[in-house]
């Protein structure tokens, strides 16, 4: 009874022996790494068999670098990790590359051999826009510094426009009393011209009546 039982578990490790080289031949003996590009600055890249396509189960051992392309910065080694926002065969970096342009590469050894290459732009991102600002006078917000700007008063057209038209409503009145003054210095002026007129004309009458009385006498 032992002897069955030793034999069949034998049995049973042998079969599991040739089964497993099977089931890698079927997968391959290499991997397909392609380097999809970048979330955030995090290098994310699927790898599958190269073989059938299908994604790999086991956890991969894989490096990777980049490079600024002007050569001047790089970046690794970081290992893959699996992307839970992308599909099975989807990996990523946990670490994130700073803003610019990368040359990244993917090179996988277990448990296949696979390598991806990719040219990855990482852009700026800009600051979100600050919260809590003022507000001007016209009910704008005033971010930029961030409370209410000073606003300045008002000129006082109105009050400008009333004093000046205050100032120069008694000109008219100053002008009729000249007009006036000067009109009455011409009546007078032409009244005392008659008068001295009468006057004189009167007198030369007394005059000439007194030398007609005179020419009347008898001698």
């Amino acid at each position: 009874m032992r002897i069955r039982i030793a034999l069949s578990a034998t049995l049973a490790a042998l079969g599991l022996m040739f089964l497993l080289p099977a089931a890698a031949h079927a997968h391959g003996d290499t991997l397909k790494v392609v380097v999809t590009g970048q979330r955030t600055g995090h290098v994310t890249a699927d790898i599958t068999w190269e073989n059938d396509g299908d994604a790999v189960d086991e956890t991969v051992a894989a490096t990777v670098n980049a490079v600024s392309v002007d050569g001047s910065r790089t970046m690794g080694p970081w290992r893959l990790v699996r992307d839970p926002a992308a599909a099975p065969a989807g990996w990523t970096t946990a670490e994130a590359l700073p803003p610019g342009t990368w040359k990244v590469s993917v090179e996988v050894g277990f448990p296949a051999l696979g390598k991806g290459e990719l040219e990855v732009g990482v852009p700026v991102v800009d600051p979100a826009p600050t919260t809590g600002a003022g507000t001007t006078a016209t009910g704008a917000t005033d971010s930029a510094t961030g409370g209410t700007p000073a606003v300045s008063a008002p000129t006082p057209a109105s009050a400008s426009a009333s004093g000046s038209g205050s100032a120069a409503a008694p000109a008219p009145s100053g002008t009729q009393a000249a007009s006036g003054g000067e009109g009455a210095a011409v009546w007078w002026t032409t009244a005392g011209v008659a008068a001295t007129a009468l006057a004189g004309a009167g007198v030369g009458l007394l005059l000439r009546r007194r030398r007609m009385r005179g020419a009347c006498r008898p001698s």
